[in-house]
């Protein structure tokens, strides 16, 4: 239950768009088409999902405080008191990357027309703030193997319908009359702000 109670949390309350506006440059750039958008969702979906546990292993056995000391036998040497805490940036960053990398290849190999479509935006994945700042709130809240996982899925999720849900708004103002100064960003900025409104919504949920 507990577990199914992160998942809600991480998909609707703590949206990585909607709550803390991470992964804007993708969100606001591939938004224009849902065809794009949905395969741009789908990518990071992926990348949550394995990436966030992945870090989890790499932050509890390589990088916290005497981690190495858990799987090094002793007579190799003292290594309770190695802390390699401050390449938690780097190896999360290299993690992320190389599953991207793997992403980008099976993209272009399956669906050239998508690959075309995202152009440099899937890439830069591997540099999206919401990528990366899931995996920075999993370190910073403790969370088990298991809550690494649903909270790395659940994330994508997240942002999938966000990209999702904008996009469909977007080909729909086509033909819309918006005032001038609102056109393109502004209106797409104002529509975040009220989605993510909305989406406060879901704080009175109890599981």
């Amino acid at each position: 239950m507990e577990l199914i109670s992160l998942g809600v949390k991480s998909i609707f309350i703590e949206n990585m768009v909607f709550a803390y506006f991470l992964g804007m440059c993708s969100y606001l750039a591939v938004s224009k088409k849902v065809s794009t958008a949905f395969g741009l969702g789908l990518a990071v979906i992926f990348v949550l999902a394995f990436t966030v546990p992945v870090n989890w292993i790499l932050n509890e056995y390589v990088l916290t405080e005497g981690a190495l000391a858990k799987w090094i036998p002793a007579s190799l040497g003292d290594f309770s008191t190695v802390n390699l805490s401050f390449l938690q940036f780097i190896m999360f960053i290299a993690t992320i990357a190389a599953m991207v990398q793997l992403v980008e290849m099976f993209i272009e190999k399956f669906s050239p027309a998508l690959y075309g479509s995202l152009g440099i935006f899937l890439p830069l994945i591997a540099v999206n703030c919401a990528i990366l700042g899931s995996s920075l709130f999993m370190a910073q809240r403790s969370y088990t193997i298991a809550e690494a996982t649903v909270f790395g899925f659940s994330s994508g999720i997240g942002f999938f319908l966000a990209i999702i849900a904008i996009a469909a708004i977007r080909e729909k103002m086509k033909y819309s009359q918006v005032p001038d100064g609102l056109k393109g960003l502004g209106i797409t900025m104002l529509l975040t702000g009220l989605m993510g409104i909305a989406f406060m919504s879901f704080l009175g949920i109890s599981i």
